[in-house]
Parts: C-alpha cells; sequence; structure tokens
C-alpha cells in the first residue's frame, strides 16, 4: 500500500464489524473500527455496518458519537452504510422507534424491516450501476428498502417487486455517501467496498 491509502474507519459499536474491515483490505484500503471521537477524526471515511439500527442509534448517542458523526457528514466525509448502516444515513424513517435517531444526509425515506424478519431472508442477484462484470450478490438480513429519493440521490440498484412490477431501491448514492440494503460484506464478492474506496480516493484527491 503506498502513502496514499485511504483511511477508512467502520463503526465498532454493534453490527458486523469484522467482516467489513475484511472486505475494506481486501479492496486496498487501510480499515480501523471506530468507537470514539478521537477515533472517527483520525479516518478519511467511514462505514456504518449492518446491525440493528435502533441499538445503533442508542449506542452513537451514549458513546457520544452522534453529533460527531453528522459534524464529519456535512463536512463532506465519504460514508458507507450497509443494512442498518442504510438507516443510519437516511433523513427519513418509517417504522422505526419514535425516539430513534439518525446521522441523515441522504434525501431519502427509509422503511425498516421492509422485508420482513430474520427468518424471512433472502438472496437476490442484483444490477449495480457502475459495477462491471456479473450482477451483485445481495443477501438481504432484516433489511431495510428505500421508499423514496429526494433529486439529488442517484439509484444504483433496484430488486424487483415478487408481487408485481413494482421494484424496491436497495443501493443509493448522494455525493459522498453510498447505502445499500444488502450486506455485501457477507458474499467475498468485494467490488462495492472497492467502488466506496475509489469515491473516498476521488474526495481525498
Amino acid at each position: 500500500m503506498s502513502s496514499s491509502t485511504p483511511v477508512i474507519g467502520v463503526l465498532a459499536l454493534q453490527g458486523d464489524v469484522r467482516e467489513h474491515l475484511i472486505a475494506l483490505a481486501e479492496a486496498d484500503a487501510l480499515a480501523r473500527p471506530v468507537r470514539r471521537p478521537e477515533e472517527l477524526a483520525e479516518v478519511d471515511a467511514l462505514v456504518i455496518p449492518g446491525g440493528e439500527s435502533t441499538t445503533m442509534s442508542k449506542l452513537a448517542l451514549a458513546f457520544g458519537m452522534m453529533a460527531p458523526l453528522r459534524e464529519r457528514v456535512a463536512g463532506g466525509m465519504p460514508v458507507y452504510g450497509s443494512c442498518a448502516g442504510m438507516i443510519m444515513l437516511a433523513d427519513k424513517i418509517l417504522d422505526g422507534r419514535d425516539d430513534q435517531e439518525t446521522v441523515g444526509g441522504i434525501d431519502m425515506t427509509v422503511r425498516r424491516n421492509a422485508f420482513g424478519r430474520q427468518n424471512e431472508s433472502f438472496e437476490s442477484a442484483l444490477a449495480f450501476q457502475g459495477l462491471a462484470g456479473e450482477p451483485v450478490h445481495g443477501v438481504f438480513i432484516r433489511a431495510p428498502w428505500v421508499e423514496a429519493v429526494g433529486a439529488g440521490v442517484e439509484v444504483l440498484a433496484e430488486l424487483p417487486a415478487a408481487d408485481g412490477p413494482e421494484s424496491r431501491i436497495v443501493a443509493v448514492r448522494q455525493g459522498n455517501l453510498l447505502a445499500t440494503s444488502f450486506h455485501p460484506e457477507l458474499t467475498g464478492d468485494h467490488r462495492v467496498h472497492a467502488y466506496f474506496v475509489r469515491m473516498v480516493e476521488a474526495a481525498l484527491a
């Protein structure tokens, strides 16, 4: 790795942190866990992993991370959120707890647990804009979907609805922020993480 290798943190309050650290390393980033504001200050970008979004929100507040996260996002720090991380990056949530807070930053409305409970988890092949080669293998575990996006949000992947012609948005980008409903860190295919690393490199250039 060169001296210009981006340093990308993984928010390590809860969720599948280790898998993201491995995927980022495979995508040629320097990855490290981030739990406290002083650790957040030392990274170029951040991944917010899957997990349980209400628990993650509470822990972010308890660890004094919510305000610094919002400040870094507002300042242009690249962030990728998967599953619960997508919820954390949403400006609006449906079916969340009344007291649930988010980092925000992506002009979208996300429905929490939209695809059902854990025993209704599933996998699907997805066409992902900007990624060459085979479709991305999407693993959906108590996943959200995006109900609506603002004009500045780019839709990167959609899942066809099982019961009709309407599709569901499952991957989006707005500026330096990226979010997916699914878990690419669980598949061994690191193209989504490599896409994010390229976003980080462009932001640092």
